[in-house]
């Protein structure tokens, strides 16, 4: 996650941004803790190496937008939220949410007992929400809460503050929901995208934790996103040897911080405060900080704070950016 072009050689997954997840974020509603904010942020609104914008169109008609819930700590889906967008001849898309359970949750497709359907998708500076009993939805476009300064990373980690996320869009996904609806009181809780092509589904990217997806499996990257948190410990060697090499890690010690890394999900309680990366993720959480001290084995701070446009309702993530 905070991927923002987790696909090859920084590209997007499957080439098509709008299949490229950037962020996922867990937390309770503020102002009433019975319920929670799930959010999964897709289609960067540019290209790292290149200035040339991506596709205008929200989100890929046809694919899978998927919250996968894991509720007794197996690492296997048992509840998940499935989004699906159409398009309309007049370029117009809707939302249909799909709620699965138990061998449905765990395996892939567009079942499931339907939630809402044919919720608008905002493409414009107001925020489209739709209300489905207990549920509140919003899809569209949103300023992108990531904060980071890029190319102080680029630049042998010479910060200096410089945020290139602050004026960048993103499409986001955000569901309100009772935390009932979430099985359990203490869940694991990932996000994917899947594609339909006319061989079936295929998976084109997951993750639950922010940015390791793009820095820590070298050149499995593609093995990693296509993979499931049951069976990420095959990784563990892979991000070992990673961390050896960007942190100066003894070969027992790297492989202990991988071990702490994966499998690749979000835990979140909603009856504990939520802050990343023990209980959920918040739209202020610095992972940035967290992740390249990790990374490089030393305290680091890119000198980057949340963004100031966050909104106190829902939808929450700020009006997108001209």
């Amino acid at each position: 996650m905070s991927h923002h072009a987790s696909g090859p050689n920084f590209g997007f997954p499957r080439g098509d941004a709008r299949l490229d997840m950037t962020d996922l974020y867990v937390f309770t509603k503020p102002g009433d803790p019975s319920k929670s904010i799930i959010a999964l942020n897709v289609h960067p609104s540019f290209r790292l190496d290149s200035p040339e914008p991506t596709t205008k169109e929200p989100f890929a008609p046809g694919a899978l937008y998927e919250f996968k819930i894991d509720t007794n700590g197996d690492a296997v889906a048992d509840l998940a939220y499935s989004v699906q967008v159409a398009s309309s001849e007049d370029g117009k898309q809707t939302a249909t949410v799909c709620r699965l359970q138990g061998k449905q949750a765990a395996g892939m497709g567009d079942d499931g007992e339907v939630v809402v359907q044919q919720a608008p998708v905002s493409v414009g500076r107001e925020a489209l929400v739709t209300n489905a009993g207990d549920y509140r939805f919003f899809f569209g476009w949103r300023s992108d809460p990531f904060f980071f300064d890029v190319n102080g990373k680029f630049n042998h980690m010479q910060f200096t503050g410089d945020d290139f996320f602050k004026d960048k869009n993103v499409c986001s996904i955000v569901i309100e929901l009772p935390n009932s609806s979430l099985g359990t009181s203490a869940i694991g809780i990932w996000a994917r995208t899947v594609d339909k092509t006319a061989d079936g589904w295929v998976q084109a990217d997951r993750g639950g934790r922010p940015l390791q997806a793009v820095f820590l499996p070298g050149d499995k990257r593609e093995d990693y996103l296509s993979g499931e948190p049951a069976n990420d410990n095959r990784f563990i060697g892979v991000f070992a040897h990673e961390l050896e090499h960007s942190g100066g890690y003894t070969p027992e010690d790297a492989k202990g911080v991988a071990r702490k890394l994966l499998p690749d999900i979000l835990s979140y309680n909603p009856r504990e405060p939520v802050r990343y990366p023990n209980n959920g993720r918040t739209l202020t959480d610095d992972v940035v900080d967290l992740f390249f001290s990790i990374y490089k084995n030393r305290n680091v701070t890119d000198k980057v704070g949340p963004h100031a446009d966050l909104l106190d309702d829902f939808p929450y993530l700020g009006v997108p950016h001209d």
